[in-house]
């Protein structure tokens, strides 16, 4: 009997020191914000969608409307905020916003907070690449007129795949 008591308690601390395996996304859809109003024009600092990036949102989410996604992020732009909203009024998804300008905290926003979720994000073309980097996909461009990339990242897998949409 006290063969078994130590046993047992052996076998408690060695599943104790042993970490548990880290849930991580099932799928991540991540896209570039459709076409900005002030395409060809001066620059604004904060565009909202054009009448065609509003047809591309609209495109979008019909594509992942049955998808299985759970939560949306967004950056504190209008532009991927708009983006996003289609899909998110479809799902009844309350949006993420996090800051643009750390791809970094997206990526640990990914991991920590949505794990074992489906999800998609919504950036920009100099923000998507650092996130495709850190799932394993290094040296992506994405070129300031492409607003039809579709990125699919499989976390446990490190498989990325780019589709036009």
């Amino acid at each position: 009997m006290r063969r078994r008591g130590i046993a047992i308690a052996l076998v408690t601390m060695v599943a104790m020191a042993v970490p548990a395996r880290a849930s991580a996304q099932k799928l991540i859809f991540l896209v570039r914000h459709a076409e900005r109003a002030d395409a060809g024009a001066t620059p604004q600092t904060d565009p909202p969608l054009s009448s065609t990036g509003q047809a591309r949102a609209q495109k979008l989410a019909a594509l992942l409307a049955d998808a299985g996604i759970t939560s949306i992020v967004t950056t504190e732009f209008v532009r991927t905020q708009q983006t996003a909203e289609p899909l998110a009024s479809k799902l009844r998804v309350t949006p993420e916003t996090v800051p643009a300008n750390n791809p970094t905290g997206v990526v640990a926003t990914l991991k920590i907070s949505h794990g074992n979720e489906i999800v998609l994000v919504v950036g920009h073309s100099d923000t998507l690449p650092a996130i495709l980097k850190a799932y394993g996909k290094a040296d992506v461009a994405i070129a300031d007129t492409e607003y039809d990339n579709l990125f699919i990242i499989v976390p446990a897998t490190g498989t990325v795949s780019r589709l036009r949409y």
